[in-house]
């Protein structure tokens, strides 16, 4: 209802209509297959969808690694760094799995970078029991959901261009992913907030995926 006051009166802050690629498929590890094509997702923790997205700042740039729950919507792990190493996106899937509340068969699904198929991420993957999904074209909007919840953060929390040190973004991200988390309802999650849609399975999530994409193709 909030969302919609305001965008009713046209204070919502415009998206910015544009993509930076954050992916390098063009080497040598395994890469996996898409499993979760056509899949009716219908509980938390069925899938995992995990990116990385730009953010810009006055003196330089970062990076933001998210694992996001593709029912629920909520950010089950996060990190930002300078860097895009397998150290940076490690630290994001051990937090999310640090989060995990059911042990139920998951999913993780992502896009074919060389962060996701190196061999310390699908290690840990494996260790938690966790089986690999992931893209299979070059499209960067076909991880519609991971690419949606990069866009609310990003516009909607302003985490771009900011005049703040490294130490005082990190607290902005942790601030704003909480916020995102037990604050702002989804209307994918009928209303709710992630955190309050993961504590159940009964609602039918609701897709926006071709709403999203015809959107971005605008």
């Amino acid at each position: 209802m909030f969302n919609t006051m305001l965008k009713v009166n046209g204070l919502l802050v415009k998206p910015l209509r544009q993509y930076r690629t954050t992916t390098n498929s063009t080497h040598f590890f395994k890469k996996y297959k898409d499993l979760i094509a056509g899949m009716n997702i219908s509980r938390p923790e069925q899938v995992w969808v995990s990116d990385i997205t730009y953010i810009s700042h006055r003196q330089r740039h970062y990076y933001l690694s998210l694992v996001t729950d593709a029912y629920s919507k909520r950010i089950m792990g996060y990190n930002i760094d300078m860097n895009m190493n397998v150290e940076f996106v490690l630290e994001a899937l051990k937090m999310a799995i640090k989060n995990r509340e059911y042990k139920m068969k998951l999913i993780h699904h992502s896009d074919r970078g060389a962060q996701y198929c190196c061999a310390e991420y699908q290690d840990m993957l494996r260790r938690s029991g966790i089986i690999t999904s992931m893209t299979e074209n070059h499209d960067p909007y076909s991880n519609a959901i991971a690419e949606r919840v990069n866009g609310i953060l990003k516009q909607e929390f302003l985490l771009e261009g900011r005049d703040c040190s490294f130490n005082e973004l990190k607290v902005v991200v942790k601030h704003s992913v909480d916020a995102y988390n037990n604050l702002r309802p989804h209307f994918s999650c009928s209303l709710l907030t992630p955190s309050k849609m993961h504590k159940q399975r009964l609602l039918k999530r609701k897709e926006y995926k071709v709403k999203f994409l015809e959107q971005k193709s605008n």
